[in-house]
């Protein structure tokens, strides 16, 4: 329906339509004219030097700022989304023609909307590449957060497998590297989207939140995702704004507490240390699994809040610890993004170190390796060094998930590597699970790092890591995470094991 010539031939003319729409192209065009007039005499250079301007200009190379309202919409992009349903839908109701909204999200927007007028330029590209895989009378609304809405024109036949099909051509024309300041940059979307027969209510407003919805949906399992809009998108929605809501009393009330799970070497049985974990103690819902509101923390903006809560909460075990002859060497905390963007953040752990009297060899802090691969944020590059120039140990986390690169592991003087829990399951069974653990762990002696498996289960997975060379393990088959009050007990009765149950094993040879 939305190509009325064969897909190769549409797939084409776009192609040429996209190369004039690059004004500097432009430069090639003397070399042009003397070619022609080379090859074809003076009546060919006539031609030629009038035009190719005509072409370059038809194809739009020479759009304003002003004359790019699909890039440039704004603010007012949405209210004229809207509209536009609104109009579509109410002539739908005489043609039996039906509409549907899109809203597409660039990944990764913050970072390209941080970077001014080449960001700006970005947008603008992408938004004509959105526009050419449409038809004519197809809007194109710039929003705000690097999205755009897209608001089809009525037409008879409207399914689900076209939309999907149509979303996947707006996902192909953008992942076409854009040239800009002699830079190339890739830009990838997600893209959700309302059948006007599906939304919740025949009305603009409610088909273009409905659209929304889905991206943000798409966007949460993206890059480069898909979703339709699905009414249960609305109650899941609905908890995370109720958590979200929630969230101030919870950090006043003290329900979000850590809890710690035990890390022992594969050598000898000891606990090396623990691993602080938030858990949320709801006065309703009881305890809320980290999976369910650590994504509702970071889009309230408080990350850093529960960063402060779980530093505190494990310094003050260390101090239990201490105090109760458990010997316990090391608690690890982990760091997100927002936390390692903050400028403050060495001489605020020096700060808590000092005030409990710690060393600050005894805290561990474990940043993702996906934080570690983006090296352009000098704020967190920096405090990263930071941290190992105080002496707390550095962990990167979910090793072998992430982007980060062996440049970061010597760049950060990363001490340990998280082995991924991917990585780990059924290790004692598979054996394409056990070269991809030795080849890390391998690299990992190489480079002088220790290691550590998290995600075990089972006694044979533990066997077999050991038998590999992990030097660490932790998971449930260790140990649940639990609260520090039952630690100290935990810890006595562990040493009592060690006494009577022999090593389980030594690394293969």
């Amino acid at each position: 329906m939305f190509s009325q010539f064969p897909q190769s031939l549409a797939q084409g003319m776009q192609r040429w339509l996209g190369l004039l729409r690059r004004p500097e192209l432009m430069v090639f065009l003397p070399g042009v004219t003397l070619a022609a007039f080379w090859l074809g005499g003076e009546r060919a250079l006539v031609l030629t030097a009038l035009s190719a301007p005509m072409l370059f200009a038809v194809a739009g190379a020479f759009r304003t700022v002003a004359d790019a309202a699909v890039a440039r919409a704004g603010p007012g992009g949405r209210a004229k989304a809207i509209r536009q349903i609104d109009q579509h839908l109410r002539s739908g109701r005489d043609t039996g023609k039906t509409t549907a909204c899109f809203m597409v999200m660039l990944d990764g927007a913050e970072r390209t909307r941080q970077v001014g007028v080449l960001g700006e330029e970005i947008l603008a590209r992408s938004a004509e590449r959105i526009q050419g895989v449409l038809r004519d009378g197809d809007l194109v609304a710039r929003l705000d957060r690097g999205a755009f809405a897209v608001v089809l024109a009525p037409a008879r036949r409207l399914d689900l497998e076209i939309c999907i099909q149509l979303a996947a051509r707006v996902q192909q024309a953008l992942a076409q590297p854009i040239s800009v300041d002699a830079q190339r940059v890739y830009v990838t979307g997600s893209v959700g989207f309302c059948l006007a027969a599906r939304a919740p209510a025949p009305v603009g407003q409610a088909l273009f939140e409905a659209a929304d919805l889905a991206a943000e949906e798409a966007s949460r399992h993206g890059p480069g995702a898909i979703r339709a809009f699905d009414p249960a998108m609305t109650r899941r929605k609905g908890d995370r704004d109720t958590l979200t809501a929630e969230l101030d009393v919870a950090f006043d009330e003290n329900q979000i507490r850590a809890h710690f799970q035990p890390q022992i070497s594969t050598d000898t049985g000891e606990i090396t240390g623990f691993e602080a974990l938030a858990r949320w103690y709801h006065p309703v819902r009881g305890m809320i699994p980290p999976a369910e509101f650590l994504p509702a923390v970071e889009e309230a903006g408080l990350s850093e809040r529960l960063g402060e809560v779980m530093l505190y909460q494990a310094l003050s075990a260390l101090a239990v610890w201490d105090k109760t002859g458990a010997k316990v060497s090391a608690v690890s905390v982990n760091f997100s993004k927002a936390e390692l963007r903050s400028p403050s953040l060495a001489q605020k752990l020096k700060w808590e170190l000092d005030r409990f009297e710690l060393a600050p060899e005894r805290l561990t802090i474990e940043i993702l390796e996906s934080v570690a691969g983006e090296t352009e944020n000098e704020v967190v590059v920096a405090n990263i060094a930071a941290i190992s120039k105080l002496g707390c140990g550095v962990d990167l986390d979910d090793f072998g998930t992430g982007t980060g690169s062996i440049l970061s592991l010597r760049r950060f003087a990363i001490r340990r590597i998280k082995i991924d829990r991917s990585f780990v399951t059924k290790v004692d069974e598979d054996r394409d699970q056990q070269r991809v653990v030795a080849a890390i762990l391998s690299m990992a002696e190489q480079l002088g790092l220790q290691t550590l498996a998290e995600g075990v289960e089972t006694p044979g997975e533990h066997a077999m890591l050991s038998q590999l060379g992990c030097g660490h393990v932790q998971g449930f088959g260790i140990a649940r995470p639990m609260p520090v009050e039952d630690t100290v007990d935990w810890i006595a009765r562990h040493r009592a094991r060690l006494t009577t149950t022999p090593r389980i094993g030594s690394r293969a040879r």
